[in-house]
């Protein structure tokens, strides 16, 4: 991983902070399966168009379950740690591939399915690990893919208008934009 300024470790935390209190104040009981995908998905995204370092996604998603663990969001315990880490880590690997994801839609929506990928994945191993019928995993699983894939598409479409509007009114500096 690439050493970031101080400047970018305090943006990349700003950003895990702003995840992790807006999910302890708000706290939303929609009922609706993945709408937390929604933010994690924005924030990630943005977090790596403005700092465009391998590794910052992941500087992200360390940040916010730490945070998430000390302020005691989310259910599972330390558990909670995965549920922020291993989403940023399906992003961080995709993004290998597409490091300009965030700038463009299409991309980014690539992305954010890598980090719905991991999510839905980690909720069936939980599942599997609990003991519960494979039936009940595979029902769990496509709902969960059902409701996180409409969020997070929601997430990844809203991620490049964000950051063009930040470019626009020269929010970030022209050598973190794409050419």
């Amino acid at each position: 991983m690439n050493r970031f300024s101080l400047s970018d470790a305090i943006l990349l935390s700003g950003l895990a902070l702003l995840l992790v209190s807006f999910k302890a104040v708000v706290r939303l009981k929609l009922g609706l399966t993945g709408h937390s995908m929604f933010l994690l998905v924005l924030v990630y995204l943005l977090a790596r168009g403005l700092v465009p370092q391998r590794g910052s996604v992941l500087y992200c998603g360390l940040m916010t379950g730490l945070l998430a663990l000390i302020m005691g969001v989310g259910k599972g315990g330390p558990l909670v740690l995965l549920k922020f880490l291993l989403p940023a880590m399906g992003m961080e690997l995709a993004l290998l591939l597409l490091p300009m994801a965030p700038w463009f839609t299409a991309q980014a929506l690539l992305v954010a399915a890598a980090a719905l990928t991991v999510w839905v994945g980690k909720g069936a191993l939980e599942l599997w690990l609990a003991g519960a019928d494979p039936a009940l995993i595979l029902v769990q699983s496509g709902w969960k893919t059902l409701g996180g894939g409409l969020f997070s598409i929601l997430g990844a479409c809203c991620t490049p208008m964000l950051l063009q509007r930040l470019a626009h009114h020269q929010l970030i500096p022209t050598h973190r934009q794409p050419q």
